[in-house]
């Protein structure tokens, strides 16, 4: 197997979402006066907002019903009184202010640059259209992809095999040649192995067992010891 083109995700690959996001949250409850503790409500929002991602790739939500519904969900839980109104506004906001804070895990440039002198490098992301450009260049790791592959764009989120076969066929190589590095085990690492893609979990500094299938890492650096 000779490997030529690697596939990342952006989010909680590349790009620390989780960071990124408690940042925009304690600007935007700030900006609106929103009387509650970022962290208190970060601790309820986060598993809320992953269940909804999770129905928004199964294509049992839109992408305004997550926007809206992992907030409005959040509120209620925290019994926190707040309109409808300022939650569309705060769904809105978010989504624009997001792409303003930029941090990576730690080693993304060290490994990009490893990898961009022996391989061409990808994007993806099933993260939505008008925002994962901005954070790509607003890091500063744009330059180091070729293609960046959204599910918007093409219709179908990943682990659906249409959305890797696509990224092949752009990138103009074949399943053998490539492989695929992302957070999640369904969307990004089934998801690819399914299509016959040999594939890289990084579990955000939780070492995983390595399985005949995949290779598991906890930190990005440690992809170096594998390709």
């Amino acid at each position: 197997m000779k490997i030529k083109h690697i596939f990342f995700d952006l989010d909680h690959t590349l790009w620390d979402f989780e960071k990124n996001s408690n940042l925009t949250f304690a600007q935007l409850f700030k900006e609106q006066k929103i009387q509650l503790n970022v962290s208190d409500f970060l601790t309820r929002y986060t598993p809320i907002n992953f269940n909804y991602w999770k129905l928004y790739r199964e294509d049992k939500i839109s992408k305004e019903d997550l926007r809206y519904g992992r907030l409005k969900d959040t509120f209620e839980i925290l019994k926190y009184e707040i309109e409808d109104d300022l939650i569309d506004v705060l769904s809105e906001e978010y989504i624009r202010v997001l792409p303003s804070h930029n941090h990576l895990f730690e080693g993304v440039i060290e490994l990009l640059d490893y990898l961009q002198s022996k391989y061409t490098l990808h994007i993806i992301t099933n993260g939505f259209e008008e925002v994962q450009n901005l954070k790509l260049k607003t890091s500063g790791i744009k330059k180091y992809f070729d293609q960046i592959i959204t599910s918007e764009t093409v219709g179908v989120k990943k682990p659906n095999p249409k959305i890797f076969m696509h990224a092949l066929d752009l990138a103009k190589t074949t399943a053998q040649n490539s492989m695929m590095i992302g957070d999640s085990l369904e969307a990004d690492i089934i998801g690819a192995l399914n299509c016959g893609i040999a594939s890289i979990h990084f579990t955000t500094g939780v070492k995983g067992a390595n399985e005949k299938k995949y290779t598991s890492v906890a930190s990005l650096l440690e992809i170096k010891q594998y390709i």
